[in-house]
């Protein structure tokens, strides 16, 4: 069975994401990955270690990424940084930069190598390319159909192939742009791990001869986000598709350890034949997402791959809290969205769901409260239709019920 890789901005998310159903995680370090968080709870130089031995007592796989496009004064910090990597022993790092896979081949030859989608791997040739000289695996380029994996696949049956199956696209060929760096007189550089997203912004059109005169290319409130993509969704596929990659992997780093645990979740379920894909799908409506698309993967890529309307995800369901603890019938709840009491919910770990409702509210001076806000951290009494949620408690998670968008037609998909 294909791999499922899920991205881990820090190690909490990383642990969620292994329970939910992830056989490996990518995560990268601020100075040589494409995403470059500094603040809060991240993957950093002194904590690498630790990432990988968690893993690793999970019985699964950490890959690093070292993805950015490197000047030189990178490859001075790279070699600075070489002693903290070779301690962490991750299982493969993700290169796209020829300085890179020269410098780690030689420093660090017992570490797997795995060729980013950004070097933009499209045929078979390259494939044998990056193969002959050292690589393991190869991360396929977003721009392919599931037609031309297959004959990447034919052509070069001994190299692990990887494709993305979920998240946050592109405007630019498998991320390869300079709209951002422009955009931003070049503060905000994308492939050295900055982007600030600029293909997100609304944009209106300026006559060369009226400089002051705006025209919206779409005439509605919210501007015109002309070159935003929707999110890929290949949830309905993989079944076709596991037959040629090795690895499914899922885009989203910066997001949240909601959207990493139930899209992992989602995936897993699917994978393992315990819902169906049109369940599976109507689950990742309920995280945040631009609208869907297949992208390139059915050949037919066309202008409703862009949302117009929207640059910013939005969830079909909000995220209520993480559960820390259950005693007796109480639970431990850091919220993260405002909960009322008789307020109605959904409680999901790894494998299980229930309906639950509110009955009771204690806070942190055990006073009984009719509402838990967000950031508290409460007692909370439920009754729940069910109680299998208890025996993976530790990693039970909070949501609103169903789909909030009612335009979209969707059954309630609660495991029972």
């Amino acid at each position: 069975m294909s791999e499922l890789l899920l991205p881990a901005g820090s190690i909490e998310k990383m642990r969620y994401a292994f329970h939910y159903g992830a056989d490996a995680c990518y995560l990268g370090l601020v100075d040589f990955s494409l995403r470059t968080m500094r603040k809060g709870d991240i993957i950093t130089k002194d904590n690498l270690k630790i990432a990988t031995k968690t893993a690793k007592e999970l019985n699964k796989k950490v890959y690093l990424t070292l993805n950015i496009f490197a000047f030189d004064n990178d490859i001075k910090k790279l070699y600075e940084t070489l002693p903290v990597i070779e301690k962490a022993k991750p299982d493969a790092l993700i290169i796209s930069d020829f300085g890179i896979l020269k410098v780690v081949q030689k420093e660090l030859k017992d570490i797997d190598i795995h060729i980013s989608t950004q070097t933009n791997t499209l045929n078979s040739e390259a494939v044998k390319f990056w193969r002959d000289l050292g690589a393991n695996r190869v991360i396929l380029a977003r721009e392919l159909s599931l037609f031309q994996i297959e004959e990447i696949r034919k052509n070069v049956p001994d190299i692990e192939l990887e494709c993305f199956i979920h998240g946050a696209q592109c405007m630019s060929y498998s991320g390869r742009c300079l709209l951002s760096d422009y955009m931003t007189g070049n503060e905000r550089k994308a492939n050295q791990g900055a982007c600030a997203q600029a293909c997100r912004w609304s944009y209106k059109l300026v006559e060369e001869t009226r400089k002051n005169e705006y025209y919206e290319i779409i005439q509605d409130d919210k501007g015109s986000h002309i070159l935003s993509t929707k999110d890929l969704c290949l949830v309905k596929y993989l079944d076709e598709l596991k037959n040629y990659v090795d690895s499914f992997k899922i885009e989203g780093r910066t997001k949240s350890l909601y959207y990493v645990s139930a899209t992992a979740r989602a995936y897993r379920m699917v994978m393992d034949k315990k819902i169906t894909p049109e369940v599976g799908y109507n689950e990742l409506l309920k995280v945040g997402n631009r609208g869907y698309t297949t992208g390139f993967f059915l050949g037919n890529n066309d202008s409703t791959t862009y949302s117009y309307d929207i640059s910013k995800g939005l969830a079909g369901a909000d995220f209520l809290g993480i559960i820390q603890e259950l005693t007796d019938n109480k639970i431990k709840v850091l919220m993260k969205n405002k909960v009322y009491l008789n307020d109605e919910f959904e409680i999901i770990t790894p494998n299980y769901s229930t309906k639950a409702k509110v009955i009771n509210i204690i806070n942190d001076k055990r006073e009984t409260n009719d509402v838990a806000h967000t950031n508290d951290v409460v007692l909370m009494e439920v009754e729940t239709v069910d109680d299998n949620w208890k025996k993976e408690a530790n990693f039970g998670l909070l949501r609103t019920i169903g789909i909030k968008d009612s335009s979209k037609e969707i059954k309630d998909t609660i495991c029972e």
